[in-house]
């Protein structure tokens, strides 16, 4: 039986728990339900069909296509690429490379100098929503934050089967 329930988990996610309880969960040993019941949890939140395998980041998810394809998709529904390649390059992407541009964030004399940073800020095509943000030196790539082993992680680490396009 799992020690953490779905409204738990669910406001794990939201961030509403109690100091206490958070500390609690952190200290806790992690009970082998717990990812199932996270993944479970972020799937009823969304309106589309494809089984999540992973979260990604805050909004994005690694899915599965009914033809075994494995994207990176937005709440919203906008499918990015397949999760080996770098989302980033798919989205919209703001650029803060002037003075003028980073004091619209920073107060006045505050903010990097754009000529050694430029603030990235990476937005869904489908929904406008942020999705990430970088603070690089200007002639920086654009950084691939991770590219995980869905199998491994499933097979291995959780020992449990990939889930199922319904």
């Amino acid at each position: 039986m799992a020690k953490y329930d779905k409204k738990r988990i669910a406001e794990l996610i939201d961030g509403t728990l109690e100091f206490y309880q958070l500390k609690d969960m952190m200290s806790s040993h992690k009970d082998p339900e717990r990812f199932e019941i996270y993944r479970e949890v972020l799937q009823d939140r969304v309106s589309w069909d494809d089984p999540i395998l992973l979260p990604y980041g805050l909004h994005l998810y690694i899915v599965q296509k009914a033809n075994g394809d494995r994207i990176v998709k937005c709440d919203c529904g906008h499918e990015f690429c397949d999760y080996k390649e770098n989302w980033k390059l798919h989205a919209r992407i703001f650029v803060r490379d002037t003075e003028e541009k980073m004091n619209e964030i920073y107060p006045k004399l505050m903010s990097p100098d754009p000529e050694w940073q430029v603030i990235r800020e990476y937005y869904c095509p489908g929904c406008a929503t942020q999705l990430e943000v970088e603070a690089v030196p200007p002639w920086y790539p654009i950084i691939l934050d991770f590219e995980p082993d869905i199998d491994t992680f499933y097979n291995e680490w959780i020992k449990k089967p990939l889930p199922t396009v319904k």
